[in-house]
């Protein structure tokens, strides 16, 4: 027999049973990409070769990882093609601070750092900063929770 407390009961549950019945989360990609489009068509060769962001040209294009990346040059593309873990940022793109703390986040192109001959993008400025106080000890972190953080 339904009564007014069984349907307020019922009622009241059901967000809750949503919560806990709700579909499964698929991963985050491999590389952090915006519209498909890897460190939102920076070359990443440049970073290493130039010592600043350059943005990339769709004439010097290339998939890889999953993401589409852009180069400034054809000499830079041919150069990422011959070993692309050598230029590709670490974690995949994502930030690299966020990557140390446990959990992933999107990158800007201005945002960079070179260590040890390794591309590390981070969410912002602000945020650098504060990788930059350990970089060691951020990629101690990072690396120890890369690649889980994308299950």
């Amino acid at each position: 027999m339904l009564n007014r407390r069984t349907l307020m009961a019922a009622a009241a549950a059901a967000p809750l049973a949503a919560f806990f019945t709700r579909p499964a989360v698929a991963a985050e990609p491999y590389v952090f990409a915006v519209d498909g489009i890897a460190i939102r068509g920076a070359d990443p060769v440049a970073y290493l070769s130039q010592g600043e962001p350059v943005q990339g040209s769709r004439d010097h294009a290339l998939m890889w990882g999953g993401a589409t990346w852009h180069f400034s040059s054809a000499a830079n593309m041919e150069l990422f093609m011959a070993d692309p873990r050598a230029y590709a940022p670490q974690y995949g793109g994502y930030c690299a601070y966020a990557a140390s703390q446990g959990y992933v986040a999107s990158t800007v192109p201005e945002a960079w750092t070179i260590h040890e001959g390794k591309l590390y993008l981070n969410f912002s400025l602000g945020v650098r900063r504060r990788w930059a106080r350990d970089i060691p000890g951020h990629i101690a972190s990072g690396d120890a929770n890369w690649p889980a953080l994308l299950a």
